[in-house]
């Protein structure tokens, strides 16, 4: 058609023209039934009809158009004579208690095709029919078309791969001329446990090379120095990540900043026991008690650096003898008790706990918990206190 139109710039027309329905559904005539003697059933199914051809066409055809509703298939008993072996008449009792209707069944899902970022399983469903003595065996598919197909195919483990996570720099390990500088990088996943899997291809450099504009007042190294044992070793420590496994396990969080910026200070972590619920995927948190084997080490020792301010060189002995101190340090603090608290009851028999302190062992004054190594705590002390009876009311 042709349209020529002169009317006003807000004006609209609008065209409406439909095609003629050439594909339906027809129902088909009943399906031979599924017993010869003694009580059965058969199904009607619906096919795809093209009404100018004449003929059975793919089903595809007739989902082109929505008010093409495909007919439910329908259901109804046959052959109900008994059978000329039985002796006697044989009752005929409803399906749902004597002969259950033929079902679908599936076997299970096969494990997800990625173990992230999304992935497809599969399984394969089958029609069964269950007889008398609840023997269950395939049958064709047409007789269980009284409802829908279970799905075959199904997504699985739609959430995000772990990413690699990079910290901050750390300062240059120079005050002066070329050094280098460090940072700390993480495998994160999507729930932003620190956690494996990442692409060590893909993993960001951990090290790279700094410059301090102050001029040096000595020769430039050729290399970039390097930092300092203690330094470096925080930093590896850092990188390494306990990974939860499907076995109770302790993980180590990241270490908090060192106490002091420079010196001899103190971290401190949180230590859980976790376990990897296979079918879910995450993560429970579980009672220290459920994980076996040594518990890592709440806190520890850290060196900031000299606090004079200036690049200092340590010699194999000096580097020896700091480790050593930074060994003292753990020791120089401990646990003790210290008295007790006020007798819960003033008569009638309560209790009183020991007050444990957090003390340095050489000056004997108390010290913040997070210097004594948690593993180390002394237990739960209890005794008895205000024995004598109380008073008549």
């Amino acid at each position: 058609f042709q349209i020529r139109y002169a009317g006003a710039a807000d004006s609209s027309v609008q065209f409406i023209f439909y095609q003629p329905i050439i594909h339906r559904w027809r129902e088909t005539d009943f399906f031979p039934c599924s017993a010869s003697c003694g009580g059965g059933y058969q199904l009607t199914s619906a096919e795809c009809f093209d009404l100018r051809s004449n003929r059975v066409v793919a089903d595809q055809y007739c989902h082109y158009y929505p008010e093409n509703i495909k007919p439910k298939p329908k259901l109804q008993e046959c052959n109900l004579d008994p059978c000329p072996a039985s002796d006697g008449y044989k009752q005929i009792m409803p399906y749902d208690l004597y002969h259950p209707l033929p079902r679908w069944e599936s076997t299970p899902w096969t494990a997800c095709s990625s173990s992230c970022g999304g992935g497809i399983q599969s399984r394969s469903v089958s029609c069964v029919e269950e007889d008398i003595q609840g023997h269950i065996s395939p049958v064709e598919e047409w007789k269980c078309m009284y409802t829908p197909k279970m799905p075959v195919v199904q997504p699985c483990n739609i959430f995000d791969c772990p990413k690699w996570l990079a910290q901050e720099w750390s300062p240059c390990t120079v005050t002066c001329g070329q050094g280098l500088r460090y940072r700390v990088v993480l495998c994160i996943d999507h729930r932003g446990m620190h956690t494996g899997g990442c692409s060590p291809k893909t993993k960001p450099h951990i090290k790279e090379e700094c410059i301090i504009p102050t001029p040096c007042y000595k020769p430039k190294e050729k290399l970039p120095v390097e930092a300092k044992l203690p330094w470096y070793k925080q930093a590896q420590e850092l990188e390494e990540g306990a990974v939860v496994s499907e076995e109770p396990s302790f993980i180590p969080e990241a270490w908090s900043t060192c106490s002091v910026t420079c010196g001899v200070g103190s971290q401190v972590r949180l230590v859980k026991c976790q376990v990897l619920l296979s079918f879910s995927q995450s993560v429970a948190d579980l009672p220290i008690d459920e994980c076996e084997g040594p518990k890592p080490v709440s806190h520890r020792a850290c060196y900031s650096g000299p606090c004079s301010g200036e690049a200092t060189e340590y010699t194999p002995e000096e580097t020896e003898l700091l480790y050593s101190s930074l060994q003292e340090f753990d020791e120089l603090y401990d646990w003790e008790y210290e008295g007790f608290t006020e007798c819960s009851e003033s008569c009638g028999g309560g209790v009183q706990e020991a007050v444990v302190t957090c003390l340095n062992k050489q000056t004997r004054e108390t010290a913040d918990e997070t210097l004594c190594v948690t593993s180390r705590r002394p237990p739960q002390l209890l005794k008895a206190c205000s024995l004598d009876p109380c008073p008549p009311r």
